[in-house]
């Protein structure tokens, strides 16, 4: 009688709790490790686009998606000089809107399905110390409490900063100049008049970003310039200071409610992929993988995405998992590539914007026709952000 593989998945974000979910519904051993004890944190990525709800789909969890809070993102929006270049209205040519979906909600809904399952063993509130390796291979993990943990295949699911990539000795390939954003929430309920869809707002060489989220809190984003200081103001400042991005009658709400915006999160990303994503005894997915710049979304739909290709081709190939993660890596490279490069083309837009005051003042002089314009370049390279890469999740069976 041959055993079930046994699989341990350290980080229970979207990546590694809904591949936890579907090895688990597949009949595997799994333990799924969190060093958090719980999901609630500010400002994780909210936005599925129609490839992250696809994946989903194929995961047979659109039932359990749809019971979720929620909403239809309404648009997209750029603002130059506080003055509308233009609008687009989704779903953009997609087969289903952006929804907004709070994380946390996901996750948990994640978690309660995968405890269903006999075989899996969830461990919060245990960090992982080190890998551990028998006879060239990892074949398990040291939790932080001295519990040795073995398994067939060791899953890194450990984000940006993933301690597993680091203690494998991968390195992560950089791309472009690291980005650092200031993230900040002012509660709700925002009057609806104020803000519609997402909005990228650059003005006096500046770019910043407001949305309702998920919750219908207005988040806002200011990205920093190499040459800032961290400068310490009060939220009336800071809700000035965005103000002066946004139009009316958002930057009038700002203002008038500054003193009730939270405090600045600060958040540095640097883009990048892993030289591989694999060794004996290992597999590295999402952002521990390939770390995504936060332009349009990306971190939690190519999350799902790897999680459903992995989750097929593990299962199907759990007499060679070293093998099944060498596929893994070569189906799912060549789509997480593409977004990092149209994520890198909208940043660099963004950045002419920001830094050509004679850029912005004569699209705006002529935005009658630089408008339409725009709105179709932008347009035309946001297909693949949504959908996804063609055939990128070929092979992974759509379920009923």
């Amino acid at each position: 009688m041959t055993l079930p593989p046994r699989f341990i998945v350290v980080g229970a974000g979207p990546a590694g709790l809904s591949l936890a979910l579907q090895l688990a519904e597949g009949g595997a051993q799994v333990e799924l490790i969190e060093a958090s004890e719980r999901f609630s944190r500010q400002f994780r990525g909210d936005a599925l686009m129609p490839s992250g709800q696809e994946a989903l789909a194929r995961m047979g969890l659109l039932p359990l998606l749809e019971q979720l809070p929620q909403r239809p993102l309404e648009g997209w929006s750029v603002w130059l000089e506080r003055q509308r270049l233009f609008q687009v209205a989704e779903p953009l040519g997609s087969l289903q809107p952006c929804r907004l979906v709070p994380q946390q909600s996901l996750l948990e809904a994640l978690l309660e399905r995968a405890l269903r399952c006999p075989t899996l063993r969830w461990r919060p509130g245990q960090a992982v110390r080190r890998l551990l390796r028998c006879d060239g291979r990892i074949s398990g993990v040291e939790l932080s409490n001295g519990e040795a943990l073995q398994a067939d295949l060791v899953i890194g699911c450990d984000g940006r900063g993933s301690l597993l990539r680091q203690q494998a000795g991968i390195p992560l390939r950089h791309s472009g100049s690291p980005l650092e954003l200031l993230w900040f929430a002012l509660p709700g309920p925002i009057p609806s008049d104020c803000v519609w869809g997402f909005q990228t707002l650059v003005a006096g060489g500046r770019i910043g970003s407001a949305c309702l989220n998920a919750s219908g809190d207005l988040q806002l984003a200011w990205l920093l310039e190499p040459q800032d200081s961290a400068e310490s103001l009060t939220p009336q400042e800071w809700a000035e200071r965005l103000a002066a991005l946004a139009p009316e009658p958002l930057a009038h709400l700002l203002q008038e409610r500054g003193e009730r915006l939270s405090a600045p999160v600060r958040f540095k990303v640097q883009v990048g992929m892993a030289e591989r994503w694999q060794q004996p005894g290992l597999l590295l997915l999402g952002d521990a993988a390939h770390p995504m710049s936060p332009v349009r979304a990306q971190g939690i739909n190519l999350a799902l995405r790897d999680s459903l290709v992995a989750a097929e081709l593990l299962l199907e190939r759990s007499s060679d998992l070293d093998g099944a993660a060498q596929a893994i890596e070569k189906r799912r490279r060549a789509e997480v590539s593409q977004m990092q490069q149209l994520q890198q083309a909208e940043a660099r837009q963004g950045h002419w914007l920001g830094h050509q005051r004679i850029l912005r003042t004569g699209l705006i002089g002529g935005r009658a026709i630089t408008g339409p314009l725009a709105q179709r370049v932008w347009t035309n390279r946001q297909g693949p952000l949504r959908d996804g890469r063609w055939n990128a999740l070929a092979g992974a069976n759509l379920q009923p």
